[in-house]
């Protein structure tokens, strides 16, 4: 790929910082989330601070190489890398994927496991504002968003037979956002969401597992040994931290209380550890870094990049707002790491790749 051609020209540094700083501090959650799990288990209480610092490492440079290019050269990659996800989701369901818990979400290359559903959520934003931008009036016909419907249903669908309801949610998202920011007509955004909203219902019902967790968000006292534990925890462990939180380290439901607390439930350590005002702190750089990347979206001069960077941080702030929606019991529960803080090593590579990205676009845009 090219390197800019305005290389003069200094892009959005406020996001790239931003960025940085939170998957440090997420760096450091990891660890206190983990440490003593990790010691249980694998006898090493650094195990999964390691292999955060491994994500964060790659991570970084993978930015630094996407703020380098041309965000224009990946629209020729928007095929590629469509075809590359939907075998990727595809090979996770066969003997190959990997899995856990009840579902099957990863591949294991190697020492290498991957999750191609977190690749696939940017692959469909290169897709959709590369095929939108080669003919802008492609969003006023519904045979010219046919394509982007048939691709977003393939990937749903095999993102829910793993099964990932969640990250199905952010696809489905995405979608009627990019749609909406290509220009498509309000009557087949309209055709599109109510079959949809038909659709989730049946959904929850069919699947014994989904129907338990939504028992369990309307009265999780009902199950306290079961399927309400978790969230009864996470309540917990938010109305343990108050106002300005237990301390760093000190949290007490990470101690084998709170399943996948360095993951998914992250944020009610943080919560615990950090009171509301630290947690409030955190939502405010997570809000700056959503509110200043729909800037640079807007700002920019190309539509393809105005509709990457719209992608890019839809993708960021839909999982943002669902994990936190989850861990304080204002949705049923769903598994959903939180972006460059959770554990999760191709969430982190892929999540700061996407921000070098966007980083690139603010250098064709005005001043923001």
């Amino acid at each position: 790929m090219k390197l800019l051609n305005q290389s003069n020209r200094r892009g959005d540094l406020s996001i790239l910082i931003s960025v940085v700083a939170v998957s440090i501090f997420g760096l450091v959650m990891v660890y206190s989330a983990s440490y003593y799990q990790a010691e249980i288990t694998y006898g090493d209480k650094f195990f999964y601070f390691k292999k955060q610092l491994i994500g964060l490492v790659l991570g970084v440079i993978s930015m630094i190489i996407t703020a380098k290019i041309d965000y224009k050269a990946v629209n020729k990659l928007k095929y590629v890398l469509i075809i590359i996800s939907i075998v990727l989701l595809a090979l996770v369901l066969t003997p190959l994927g990997v899995e856990n818990y009840g579902a099957r979400r990863w591949l294991k290359v190697g020492p290498i496991t991957i999750q191609p559903s977190e690749i696939a959520k940017f692959a469909f934003a290169v897709f959709c504002a590369g095929y939108f931008s080669k003919d802008p009036t492609r969003t006023k016909r519904f045979l010219g968003i046919l394509p982007v419907l048939l691709i977003g249903g393939v990937l749903c669908i095999l993102i829910m037979l793993e099964p990932n309801m969640s990250i199905t949610v952010c696809v489905g998202a995405l979608m009627l956002v990019m749609l909406f920011a290509g220009g498509v007509k309000k009557r087949y955004l309209f055709m599109i969401v109510i079959p949809v909203l038909i659709a989730l219902p049946l959904l929850i019902i069919l699947e014994p597992y989904r129907l338990k967790r939504l028992m369990a968000f309307i009265n999780p006292w009902a199950s306290p040994k079961g399927e309400g534990y978790q969230l009864l925890q996470s309540l917990y462990a938010l109305g343990s931290g108050g106002l300005f939180g237990v301390g760093i380290f000190n949290s007490r439901q990470k101690l084998r209380f709170l399943p996948f607390a360095e993951s998914d439930f992250i944020l009610s350590v943080i919560g615990e550890e950090w009171g509301f005002i630290g947690t409030l702190l955190l939502f405010l750089v997570l809000f700056f870094i959503v509110i200043r990347g729909f800037k640079i979206a807007l700002k920019c001069s190309n539509f393809f990049g105005f509709l990457l960077g719209i992608g890019i941080v839809t993708v960021f702030a839909v999982q943002v707002l669902v994990n936190a929606l989850v861990v304080t019991g204002s949705i049923p529960p769903t598994g959903l790491p939180l972006p460059l803080i959770s554990s999760g090593n191709t969430s982190l590579i892929v999540f700061m790749s996407a921000f070098g990205l966007l980083y690139s676009i603010s250098k064709d845009g005005e001043n923001v």
